[in-house]
């Protein structure tokens, strides 16, 4: 797992070298910053993409560099959520899209998650 305050961090110092993109998984992009790295250009690029990491939530740093996707991709669920999700399910259930094996199976692992 990735972490997003690494990722800043190699950013921040060594991103004109492009370390956040090996750290990041995105290998091509980091061999083309240090075959640029003496033009200064990857370190503008950087720059930007510091202050992109530093504003991503959790949640798209996860979906987008550990490979989390979907509502709770991180693990514990709120019950705010968790609640909402219910309610969508259930509704999914009542109108027939999903069958009730479905219904009881994706509840149950909701209310896991909290």
């Amino acid at each position: 797992m990735k972490n997003r305050g690494v990722a800043i961090v190699l950013c921040f110092f060594l991103g004109g070298l492009g370390i956040h993109k090996f750290y990041l998984g995105q290998n091509l992009a980091g061999i083309v910053y240090l075959l640029f790295c003496w033009t200064f250009i990857p370190g503008l690029i950087a720059f930007v993409e510091f202050f992109l990491l530093l504003f991503m939530s959790d949640r798209e740093f996860d979906a987008k560099f550990n490979g989390k996707s979907g509502r709770f991709a991180g693990g514990a669920v709120s019950a705010k959520d968790a609640t909402s999700a219910l309610s969508d399910l259930k509704k999914l259930y009542e109108q027939g899209v999903i069958t009730a094996e479905e219904y009881e199976q994706k509840r149950k692992k909701l209310l896991d998650q909290l």
